[in-house]
């Protein structure tokens, strides 16, 4: 462009605005034979059992059927396929996963993404997510002490929050017409704490839906004495009250100017106070069922925090305070699925191409946090020391030492080239004590300290 020359297409700076929406220019990444094998023994039983399904949908049996379109799916996310013309190109020359060859025109290709149903990609997903547990159940690796305590006390435990999914491109021409280009939905998961496994998620068109619309599916798919961890966004009396007629439990923070009533004092010291207490005193509809609150002074200030755990032998004040301090992990899973495995990069402009690539991308995200979790054993450290991007980012090295003559599995190499590839996370310099450690603090004059 001539200097002082004034750039006039709208469309073209509208593109460049967002990050996420900038052409991407590499070729597909090289086959990794791992990856491959993983996919192969994970999800190909789970596409194949989807297959009765398949027909009850009265799809008539074609070229791209659920097998074929679960793996080029599967291959656009990790082998980073740019875009449909060069994965026609791809499945016309080379096996894709599972598929042979074959050649399909790129129309075709781009009309089975807007077309196939999602709720088929949800399913697959679901079966291998239900299958995972017993592969971590099976592995032998150091566990954080308050996992292993709560493993004990509950039959799961999730983390719940929701996100807002990126703006479309704007390929189609009912899309053109728009000022703006409408964002792709709101997604709401429940993570596994312990496993960081997506165990269930919840996608809405509607970008603007409120985190507490999912909230009737969550309290049907809830099994009895689970855990749930979430932030305010789902501080509702309503739902506090479900979780313990459900006998489900929670841990989270008090809104700020909630009103309630003390009905029991569990410990009262100077910096710390554990309480019985009903939530709602001057409204009209308080909570029916009696909740705990836990509240900790520290550096100036108190931080407050609630759970519908009554008994102080099952939950004490620091593991209250430690679990909330878990909900971290959802945060992590979305940034992940978001900017490692390019979800952030919507390739399509349809609200069904979307859902097809969510439900991919979590299910190449739970093949990914399985990988993790057998290096964790081999390395005999926690899951939470492992970093998932450098593990996705080092199959690099494990492909070209495998076209070297290596023979070992992928767990194998990882582990053994783990601190020199940056796949154990650093422990950084510690400023100070952690939260937990200043309850254990605060509670050191105390006549009965409470457990670890």
């Amino acid at each position: 462009m001539i200097v002082g020359m004034k750039n006039n297409n709208l469309r073209h700076r509208r593109a460049t605005l967002n990050p996420d929406h900038a052409r991407q220019t590499h070729t597909p990444a090289v086959a990794d034979s791992e990856i491959e094998q993983r996919l192969d023994e994970l999800v190909k039983p789970a596409v194949f059992a989807e297959i009765a399904h398949y027909r009850t949908l009265g799809l008539r049996e074609r070229l791209l059927t659920l097998p074929v379109m679960v793996s080029v799916v599967l291959t656009m996310i990790w082998r980073r396929v740019p875009g449909v013309c060069s994965l026609q190109r791809m499945l016309a020359r080379e096996r894709v996963l599972w598929t042979q060859p074959l050649y399909v025109s790129q129309p075709a290709l781009t009309e089975r993404f807007l077309t196939f149903p999602a709720e088929l990609f949800e399913c697959v997903l679901v079966r291998v997510v239900a299958d995972l547990p017993e592969r971590f159940r099976q592995r032998s690796r150091c566990l954080p002490e308050l996992f292993q305590r709560l493993q004990g006390q509950f039959q799961a435990c999730y983390a719940v929050d929701g996100t807002v999914l990126e703006a479309l491109f704007r390929k189609l021409g009912s899309l053109q017409e728009a000022p703006d280009a409408p964002l792709a939905g709101h997604l709401v998961a429940a993570v596994d704490l312990f496993t960081h496994l997506p165990c269930k998620l919840w996608w809405s068109h509607d970008p603007r839906s409120n985190d507490k619309a999912a909230l009737p599916d969550l309290l049907t798919w809830l099994v009895p004495n689970s855990l749930l961890v979430f932030d305010l966004g789902y501080f509702s009396f309503l739902f506090f009250d479900a979780l313990s007629a459900l006998q489900c439990w929670f841990v989270t923070r008090l809104r700020a100017k909630t009103s309630y009533e003390v009905e029991r004092t569990l410990i009262d010291r100077p910096q710390l106070r554990d309480r019985i207490v009903r939530l709602g005193k001057y409204r009209s509809n308080p909570c029916q069922h009696p909740v705990r609150l836990v509240e900790v002074y520290l550096q100036g200030r108190w931080h407050r925090y609630l759970t519908n755990v009554l008994d102080p032998q099952r939950l004490n004040a620091v593991q209250v305070v430690t679990i909330y301090s878990q909900r971290w992990h959802i945060e992590t899973v979305f940034l992940l699925v978001k900017r490692l495995l390019d979800l952030a990069y919507l390739w399509v402009g349809s609200l069904n191409g979307v859902q097809l690539q969510v439900w991919a991308t979590f299910l190449f995200y739970a093949i990914l946090i399985d990988l993790c979790d057998e290096v964790a054993e081999q390395l005999y450290l926690s899951l939470d020391r492992i970093s998932v991007e450098m593990v996705y980012r080092s199959l690099y090295f494990y492909a070209h030492a495998v076209s070297q003559g290596y023979t070992e599995r992928a767990a194998v190499y990882l582990a053994t080239e783990a601190y020199e590839l940056g796949i154990v996370k650093r422990q950084r310099p510690r400023t100070g004590p952690t939260l937990a450690e200043q309850v254990h603090r605060a509670l050191a004059a105390t006549a009965q300290p409470l457990d670890a």
